[in-house]
């Protein structure tokens, strides 16, 4: 009998020891080898507290603080921990609806039960300050620290961009990023986001069963501190920005400042403007829906989206294009033969200068067909496609239909038209110079954007070549500089050409028969083209400046959209203005001033939908 009860006896042990040994290997393994269950431990004891870095300031060319940050709280709520929650106070404290705390919780248990979310965001100083002390009733809810966008001056939003919350898409693509941050959707903002940013840090907190912090987890040892982000020393100037969109209120259109000798953009205008601080905040989604669905377009940039008919300053380039190719001399003369196509009274040009100071529309239908009919076959449906393909290539070198590489973003290429696209259009051998006469005067199928015309005003101002407009001089503590900047671009072009061109822009502006009389400033050499570019409804006023003469300061394009009266009347004093505000820091002409500032010329929207005949 001892036998069989030893037996049983170690039958018994060995099933308490097997059983001890199953409790100990899975102990071991849920503290060991599951993660899961460690990061299950961890949030019930431990919590992780993001340190968002503060964003990279931006200043102005002058060093003028034109963007810094302002703290505010961000409420995090871990759903599995919110128990015993006296809701009703929770809502009248923190001023919020109880429908609306019930959908704020199953978004936040949505997201997840354990790991923290937001609750509710961005919420000031002094809202936080009147109830952080009841905060520790409510347990499952923290505050956690950031940073808000505040614009010193309410100016430049198109250039400087806004900062919104990341969605699924961008989460996606960086894994730096997750849900409830924030991230550059527009402008520099956007271009410049990974400089900007800065680089998150962790704190990681003890937290009793109350989930109040009772220390730093091991002393701090693995907390991470954040980095602050790069600041942005931008090529704006700051007061000739203001100034420039105070002479845009009331209309429609954009203007473009760059300083041709190094590419820089001192300011960029697109109208109707709006206050970059509507677009920080609670009240962000708010403000971008009136924004988006206002009819005159304030949130699109005209300076670098816009696609216009680039109107009589398009003539410059076919000039100098002519006259490198040698089809036409500097002194060829052509009637105004007003059969061909429109034009007003003035007498017919005798040479290349006097044609632009006239914009004499004959003269360059006669010089278009000369670059695209160059006699080089007898058919003229084989030349014509030879000269296109040649004028596409000069056009090409001016920077127009190909998007200029300024550090913004979604900025459009415009169109310059090729053999493809009208075979496409007509069939291949059935179009001529006489199907695509309308190119010489800057109207038919070309379109050009703000920028390329400003960046033409450039190139003849530097007689030649061009540096790649931008907005950022250097970057960060180390200074950085993006070196694609700082390259000319050659056209290829003869520089006494545009010495042509550059005495025909003056004579625009200060010779007999010019026609762009009111951008005159007196003792500053302004040089000038104007345009009057036919669109839907009124024609558009356009204007490319460049001043001094010699030795160039500032290049300038004004585009007012449906402004009756040309070129000269409304873009030409405008610039003149920005102009003489740049290089003078003062304007002397106050009457002219306050006229331009105060008048509000554009065709109320909606416009018609026919497209006007007659053109200048």
């Amino acid at each position: 009998m001892s036998n069989q009860y030893q037996e049983r006896s170690a039958v018994v042990r060995i099933i308490f020891l097997a059983v001890g040994i199953i409790f100990i290997v899975r102990l071991a393994f849920m503290q060991v080898l599951d993660g899961e269950y460690r990061r299950q431990a961890d949030r019930q004891a431990l919590r992780h507290i993001t340190q968002y870095p503060a964003r990279g300031l931006i200043y102005d060319r002058n060093g003028e603080l034109l963007v810094y940050n302002e703290a505010v709280y961000d409420l995090m709520v871990i759903p599995k921990m919110v128990k015993n929650l006296d809701t009703n106070l929770f809502c009248r404290v923190v001023g919020i609806s109880r429908d609306e705390f019930l959908s704020r919780m199953r978004k936040a248990s949505k997201y997840s039960t354990y790991s923290a979310s937001i609750f509710m965001k961005q919420i000031s100083k002094n809202e936080y300050g009147a109830w952080q002390n009841h905060l520790y009733k409510f347990h499952g809810f923290y505050v956690q620290q950031r940073t808000l966008r505040v614009y010193d001056k309410p100016i430049a939003a198109h250039v400087l961009g806004y900062v919104g919350e990341v969605d699924d898409g961008e989460i996606k693509e960086d894994s730096y990023y997750k849900q409830g941050d924030y991230i550059g959707k527009s402008g520099l903002e956007k271009s410049y986001e990974s400089v900007l940013r800065g680089i998150k840090g962790d704190r990681i907190m003890h937290v009793d069963v109350h989930n109040r912090e009772i220390g730093p987890y091991m002393n701090g040892a693995n907390d991470t501190m954040a980095v602050e982000g790069g600041n942005l020393y931008t090529t704006l100037d700051a007061t000739l920005q203001e100034y420039a969109e105070g002479l845009m209120a009331n209309k429609r259109g954009c203007i473009v400042a760059i300083e041709p000798s190094t590419g820089e953009v001192l300011a960029l205008v697109s109208a109707p403007c709006y206050d970059p601080n509507l677009l920080v905040g609670r009240v962000r989604g708010e403000n971008y829906l009136k924004l988006l669905n206002d009819i005159s377009k304030p949130l699109f940039n005209r300076a670098l989206q816009a696609q216009y008919p680039p109107g009589s300053i398009f003539k410059v380039a076919q000039a100098m294009t002519a006259l490198n190719l040698g089809v036409i001399g500097p002194g060829q003369g052509f009637p105004c033969d007003k059969s061909l196509v429109g034009c007003h009274n003035h007498p017919s040009a005798r040479s290349v200068q006097e044609a632009i100071k006239m914009s004499c529309n004959p003269y360059f239908y006669y010089t278009y067909r000369r670059i695209i009919q160059q006699g080089k076959y007898k058919s003229i449906y084989k030349d014509s496609p030879y000269g296109l393909t040649v004028w596409n290539d000069y056009m090409h070198r001016f920077g127009f239909g190909q998007r200029l590489e300024i550090d913004l973003p979604n900025v459009r290429q415009g169109r310059i038209p090729d053999t493809s696209f009208y075979n496409k259009r007509y069939g291949e051998g059935r179009w001529a110079f006489s199907t695509i006469y309308s190119n010489s005067i800057g109207q038919g199928e070309v379109e050009v954007v703000p920028i390329q015309m400003a960046n033409l005003a450039c190139i003849v101002a530097n007689r030649g070549y061009y540096i790649t407009p931008h907005l950022v001089r250097y970057y960060g503590p180390d200074s950085t500089r993006n070196d694609e900047f700082y390259t000319r671009h050659e056209t290829g072009i003869n520089p006494a050409w545009f010495e042509i061109a550059a005495n025909g822009m003056y004579d625009v502006v200060h010779g007999a028969g010019g026609t762009a009389h009111r951008a005159n400033i007196p003792d500053i050499d302004v040089c000038g083209k104007t345009g009057t570019a036919q669109n839907i409804g009124d024609d558009h006023s356009v204007f490319i400046s460049f001043a001094p003469k010699n030795n160039p300061k500032i290049a300038v394009a004004v585009y007012v959209e449906n402004a009756r009266g040309g070129g000269g009347y409304w873009a030409a004093p405008i610039a003149s203005l920005v102009i003489e505000k740049y290089i003078r820091g003062e304007v002397n002409r106050k009457d002219v001033e306050r006229m331009y500032r105060e008048a509000a010329p554009c065709q109320k929207l909606p416009l018609p939908k026919t497209i006007k005949k007659k053109k200048k």
